[in-house]
């Protein structure tokens, strides 16, 4: 049996962004996608569209150095949803931060539209963001 359409869409996104290969990760999002970051931080905010999204992540591994990851602990999919249960680090200004978190993110047409990070400590992102 093979896997979920949408679950080698996530997979090829995540890994496209850990090799920090873009252009791939461009190809899993929508044109409208909306990029939800919680918290009250510089990189706080909705992103709305590629562009938007691109410079975020550009921005945020400009603020990291280039150390922000996601180890994936695994990812669930359906033809409209999907969730990855992930551990997020980062170093930053010789500080270091490393949590849990869930990404919820909505699928059509084999393309991410809408996203959301939910971390289990939101106060220590946003101290580590300043």
């Amino acid at each position: 049996m093979s896997d979920h359409p949408n679950l080698e869409q996530a997979k090829k996104g995540y890994t496209a962004f850990a090799e920090g290969d873009m252009a791939t990760v461009s190809s899993v999002l929508s044109d409208d996608i909306v990029w939800h970051v919680a918290g009250d931080n510089q990189l706080s905010g909705d992103y709305e569209g590629k562009e938007a999204v691109l410079g975020f992540f550009g921005r945020l591994m400009q603020e990291t150095g280039g150390t922000f990851k996601n180890d994936i602990h695994d990812i669930l999919v359906n033809d409209e949803h999907g969730v990855a249960i992930v551990e997020s680090s980062a170093s930053r200004n010789g500080k270091s931060i490393d949590t849990q978190a869930v990404h919820v993110f909505h699928m059509r047409d084999g393309l991410m539209t809408e996203f959301w990070n939910i971390t289990n400590q939101q106060e220590a992102w946003d101290d580590f963001y300043g």
